[in-house]
């Protein structure tokens, strides 16, 4: 049996790292050896997670040091809230004018339970967003793409999709027993060639699914080329719109308002936890899909209403893209002028949405620098080793409306301090960690 004290905090210890060994654990010693791997991490200043917010979110936090208990002053480029929804004046004040006629919960899943007109108001307002019949919603973004690949998709159909689809459709996929492809991420080509494989029988259901933003990424899908190869292949194509729904558009609609293909996707995945700054998910398609879905997405059947001050939030949201269009604009003028700031400094991003990834050099050590990012007062999140390969380690930026220039600029300067700084080297080789 392994013995648990075999690790000694290594830097090239980490979550696959310890995954390998746990295959040879009791469940105890795998729980004994993920306290020893934590714990390490706090030691080292290394813990870059579980952030403690004590204020509301915008472009400046407050956060409680782990270490002191005290309060520090944090600039916030690692939020999804994208057009600063979150602390919005009207938005916050519209929830409370709701909580006062609706309460805060209905006690039980709509289907049986019920769901208030504020619900249904809801469910008419993104269908419009996304220019189709109707939308229903999910307790989760997680959920509505569990719900929508579960229920839609059984072991008969064939469902083809990008290699960076997020967890959560490719846990519906396998939870749906349907038999599934992946292609080369916004590989067309590819895509064609694995429909070439699919069997023609008329009794297969073809389903082809992509997100709109890739957040890790922030590239966006080629969906006017998509579109046209699920028409001629017999396809329906799933757009995950969670990260482009309120960041992109004229109107903030999302990815297909962005690319003049509106209306066109059979069916649309989204989440509230992004532009809108809360809880909660969407799905928007035709009626029959979606009456479908109400009575076949365990995930929409087995989940409570959402809380009408969370729908509250959301419909506010949308009156605030309404009238305060400006706000959208600001967004796209903030990504312009960061990628402007980070070129003057000799950094190679071409952003195609409010989402900069940093690939970080082999040299660099991520969880050193992101202690670093911390020490010098930046909120950004560090995407490490196993979660992308080695070579694609990155920190995310992500922009929000509300974020003033100076802002950028003291991000930009920071980050440039951080990369030449000789504290954050590795003091092992990536071979090492490959080879373990």
């Amino acid at each position: 049996m392994s013995n648990t004290n075999e690790y000694k905090g290594g830097e090239n210890f980490d979550l696959k790292q310890m995954l390998i060994r746990g295959r040879e654990l009791s469940f105890y010693e795998r729980l004994d050896l993920f306290d020893q791997f934590i714990n390490n991490l706090k030691s080292n200043g290394e813990f870059n997670h579980l952030r403690c917010i004590s204020s509301a979110a915008d472009r400046e936090v407050t956060l409680i040091d782990p270490s002191t208990g005290k309060e520090k002053k944090m600039l916030m480029f690692g939020s999804n809230n994208y057009l600063g929804l979150a602390n919005h004046p009207y938005v916050k004040a519209r929830v409370k004018e709701i909580i006062n006629k609706y309460g805060v919960g209905l006690g039980g899943p709509p289907l049986l339970n019920g769901y208030t007109s504020l619900h249904r108001e809801l469910e008419t307002r993104l269908a419009d967003l996304k220019g189709v019949e109707d939308a229903c919603i999910f307790s989760s973004g997680y959920g509505a793409n569990v719900g929508v690949v579960t229920a839609l998709m059984n072991s008969s159909d064939s469902v083809l999709y990008d290699a960076y689809s997020h967890a959560s459709f490719c846990d519906g996929i396998k939870m749906s027993g349907a038999h599934s492809y992946s292609f080369a991420h916004n590989n067309l080509a590819q895509l064609q060639k694995r429909l070439g494989i699919v069997s023609n029988d008329s009794s297969t259901q073809k389903f082809i699914g992509v997100e709109g933003v890739y957040s890790m990424d922030g590239d966006i899908a080629p969906l006017r080329e998509l579109i046209e190869v699920s028409k001629t292949s017999g396809s329906l194509l799933i757009v995950d719109d969670a990260h482009g729904t309120g960041m992109l558009g004229k109107s903030g609609h999302g990815t297909a308002e962005h690319l003049g293909v509106e209306g066109e996707i059979d069916v649309t995945v989204g989440t509230f936890s992004k532009t809108f700054a809360t809880t909660g998910g969407f799905a928007a398609s035709s009626k029959s899909i979606i009456n479908y879905l109400r009575f076949f997405a365990r995930s929409y059947m087995f989940s409570a209403s959402l809380a009408p001050t969370t729908v509250a939030t959301v419909l506010a949201g949308m009156d605030v893209m309404e009238r305060e269009p400006e706000l959208i604009q600001n967004l796209r003028d903030n990504v312009q002028y960061a990628a402007f700031a980070f070129k003057s400094k000799n950094f190679d991003v071409n952003p195609e949405s409010a989402i900069i990834p940093l690939k970080v050099p082999e040299w660099m050590n991520i969880r050193k620098a992101a202690h670093r990012f911390y020490e010098l007062g930046i909120f950004m999140n560090s995407i490490e080793y196993p979660a992308v390969p080695i070579s694609q380690q990155r920190f995310r930026v992500s922009l929000m409306a509300t974020h003033r220039k100076e802002d950028i600029n003291k991000l930009v300067d920071i980050i440039e301090e951080v990369w030449s700084d000789p504290s954050v080297k590795n003091e092992f080789s990536y071979e090492n960690v490959i080879a373990a």
